[in-house]
């Protein structure tokens, strides 16, 4: 269990629960009974010297359950990434605590993030090498990992040999090659083309089943968050709270243009349209 926990003197947990406007049938309360994986209370974190500083988050609580599927979403600026950065533990949080029942998570950026000066089979390799896993070892671990995420054939490709998608899995290979329950997902498909989008969109969702892993995914597509997730948060504009949450009850797998997704994604950025004036108008 990882614990991250601010000072004792930091500011009080000043969270805001907004009950949901519209609940359609689509929605629906998620289940009590789940473990909790990842813990969030009364998390701020804010950047800057004193009296010209930036308040990124204030006092976030939130709970991710083992094998869920969280999205979310909001306006940029919004704190997303920066609460991703602590539950990652590359940062820490200026008051409340993170905790996490899985060990460290891996994570995965809107950019493949490859170095260029190896290929497929060495960057999915690294984290294998810094986990001590023998040579022979790692052969297998990464043969399997080409072929989850079909890129057989392409190992012995560079970064600059592969297109937009294909770094993509690559950077997907490598994130499972590092043995984690929990993988951090940060808009890794907004550069992307729709179509390929789309494809990695069921291969994302293929993995996170197979291997039973808890996905927590940053997005600022809404209809792509319903396409994924098991629960929609979405987050206030700065600073971030949890505005609302979305519970996802859809058959899977599902298609991001179809008339379920749609009603569900409307009443999401309805409610994001309704944050982003209440911004603008506190400004």
């Amino acid at each position: 269990m990882t614990l991250l926990q601010a000072p004792d003197d930091g500011p009080p947990d000043m969270l805001r629960h907004v009950e949901p406007a519209v609940e359609p049938d689509l929605l629906r309360p998620a289940s009590a009974s789940a473990e909790p994986v990842i813990e969030i209370n009364g998390v701020t974190k804010q950047y800057g010297p004193a009296g010209n500083s930036v308040l990124a988050l204030d006092g976030i609580s939130l709970t991710v359950e083992r094998g869920e599927f969280l999205c979310m979403v909001g306006a940029s600026g919004c704190g997303k990434t920066t609460l991703l950065n602590l539950i990652a533990g590359l940062d820490r949080p200026g008051a409340g605590t993170i905790t996490l029942d899985a060990g460290r998570p891996a994570v995965m950026f809107q950019e493949a993030a490859l170095f260029p000066w190896l290929t497929a089979i060495e960057n999915i390799e690294l984290p294998l090498k810094f986990h001590g896993v023998p040579k022979g070892e790692r052969r297998d671990d990464v043969a399997m990992l080409l072929e989850l995420v079909h890129l057989e054939g392409f190992g012995d490709k560079r970064p600059h040999e592969l297109s937009g998608g294909m770094r993509q899995r690559v950077a997907l290979a490598r994130a499972l090659a590092q043995r984690a329950e929990v993988v951090l997902m940060d808009e890794p498909f907004g550069s992307l083309d729709a179509m390929t989008r789309d494809l990695l969109h069921d291969e994302l969702e293929r993995l996170w089943r197979e291997r039973g892993l808890t996905v927590v995914f940053v997005t600022h597509d809404v209809r792509e968050a319903v396409r994924l997730g098991d629960r929609i948060v979405l987050l206030t504009s700065r600073p971030g709270k949890v505005a609302e949450e979305f519970p996802v009850h859809l058959d899977r797998p599902r298609q991001i243009g179809t008339r379920e997704v749609g009603e569900i994604a409307a009443v999401v950025l309805e409610r994001l349209r309704q944050e982003v004036r209440r911004h603008a108008t506190d400004r």
